[in-house]
């Protein structure tokens, strides 16, 4: 299990939510509050921008196998990059499965970004290859690492090229159903919440097929919308339910919430 944020909004320099709040995700990473499969996230961290001068561009990416805490360059990143909208990811490896950059989130394809915290139970003697079989050639070929989190975000993006009028939400509830119908054909528990990223909005969800799916906040500001695993500081932070999900827009800052059905 990890640990995961998202900011959208007026922009901000990164450290305002990655490093200075009170239970930032550098604490997180070493003292996390609401972890309940694992005490630490020290299995490497990533982080995902768009340009608030280019939206529309490719986003950037910086990722380290090292714990948050080890990179001696993050602070001076984050007090230099400037972004209306970020993800970010604290890894909790899944026994078995290598530190590497491949497996290290955010991951990017095109202008999307995704974080996912979360698993799928025993992935690479369950789902691994049917989950393979779903997914088109073109992203396929954008598998780079062996983590369920890449496999979900592969599936989702050959959602979006088979039906580009798709809306984003639409092509994460989807593969959600996918994951879930064949989970439960094999007898495995699938838990998690992605966040999906194109720079002008922001789309989530939190799910669980068998048990309590793993903790998620939402917080609303005036001039913008924080998602994370847990309160970074106090405030009126909403815990979103489980099997529903979230979308919310650049323009308007108004979070649309509402459950989904889950496979049976």
């Amino acid at each position: 299990m990890c640990r995961l944020l998202a900011y959208l909004g007026k922009p901000i320099f990164l450290e305002e939510l990655i490093l200075k709040p009170e239970h930032s995700l550098l604490v997180q990473s070493y003292q996390p509050k609401e972890l309940e499969v694992a005490l630490l996230n020290a299995d490497g961290f990533g982080i995902g921008w768009h340009h608030p001068d280019d939206i529309a561009a490719e986003p950037f990416i910086y990722r380290n196998v090292l714990p948050i805490w080890n990179d001696a360059n993050l602070p001076h990143l984050c007090r230099y990059i400037q972004a209306q909208s970020f993800v970010s990811n604290i890894r909790s490896a899944t026994p078995g499965l290598p530190l590497d950059f491949s497996n290290c989130q955010p991951f990017r394809h095109g202008q999307l970004l995704f974080v996912h915290n979360g698993y799928i139970d025993k992935f690479r003697q369950t789902l691994y290859r049917p989950m393979r079989d779903l997914i088109g050639d073109v992203a396929y070929q954008n598998i780079y690492g062996l983590t369920d989190s890449e496999h979900i975000f592969a599936l989702i993006t050959h959602l979006l090229e088979l039906d580009p009028q798709l809306a984003l939400l639409g092509a994460l509830e989807q593969a959600i159903e996918m994951i879930q119908s064949l989970a439960n054909e094999y007898d495995v528990r699938v838990s998690g919440v992605i966040v999906l990223s194109d720079g002008q909005k922001l789309v989530a969800a939190r799910f669980d097929n068998q048990a309590k799916a793993p903790s998620f906040y939402l917080l609303r500001q005036p001039e913008s919308i924080i998602l994370a695993s847990e309160p970074l500081f106090s405030g009126d932070w909403e815990p979103i339910a489980q099997a529903h999900s979230l979308t919310v827009a650049a323009n308007d800052l108004q979070p649309q919430i509402h459950g989904f059905s889950l496979a049976t």
